[in-house]
């Protein structure tokens, strides 16, 4: 065997295997740019999101967890963030074209229900943060985190929320009420049914006035 074989055998056998995309590590470098929803893959964010020490609000967090052992399609990455509001805005600026985040929402329905719902940006408050205006970085409810977001400038293609009425969130303990936990297989499905829907260019369309 030649030295040149050698050294390409080395070199084969250092290098590691091409693999599917992933999501960029949290301390990975950060590099800012706009989404490009048409020449490039699409790539989709799932966001468990919640505090699991108050019941019901680990709701996000488990849907995530649940999901991880699901095989999804290439280009969808999920992350449970927890109560890492901070991160998640930092995560999505990393380029992601949609963010589906799962959480908990008292919109009046039955508990167990399940709501999605696509969040305009324009309604979502890009004021700069002034004196005694306090951004909790850990705090976790939509709105905190869709702020901290905009403030970055790292707003995707589309938001969605999906959510689940809850039956308890202001006690503290450990565990989903059983209305809740019978929820949380159908929000498996149906979050990974929307994050296959932000793959296709259909979602992306803006509907000309008429």
């Amino acid at each position: 065997m030649t030295m040149s074989e050698d050294a390409e055998r080395a070199r084969e056998t250092l290098e590691p295997p091409k693999d599917t995309w992933r999501p960029p590590a949290p301390d990975a470098p950060l590099e800012l740019h706009e989404p490009d929803v048409t020449d490039r893959p699409k790539r989709v964010l799932i966001a468990g999101i919640g505090n699991s020490w108050q019941r019901d609000d680990g709701f996000g967090s488990e849907v995530a967890r649940r999901i991880e052992g699901r095989e999804l399609p290439e280009g969808v990455a999920v992350i449970d963030f927890g109560t890492g509001g901070l991160d998640l805005a930092y995560q999505v600026m990393y380029g992601y074209d949609g963010l589906l985040m799962i959480d908990v929402s008292r919109q009046g329905g039955s508990p167990g229900t399940l709501y999605v719902m696509e969040v305009d940006e324009d309604e979502v408050s890009g004021d700069s943060v002034e004196d005694g205006d306090v951004l909790n970085p850990h705090a976790m409810d939509p709105e905190t985190v869709l702020r901290f977001i905009k403030l970055t400038g790292g707003w995707p293609g589309k938001v969605v929320i999906v959510a689940c009425e809850p039956q308890t969130v202001e006690e503290m303990g450990m565990g989903l009420s059983p209305v809740v936990e019978e929820a949380v297989d159908r929000a498996v499905d149906l979050v990974i049914q929307t994050a296959t829907e932000l793959l296709t260019d259909e979602a992306y369309a803006v509907d000309e006035p008429t």
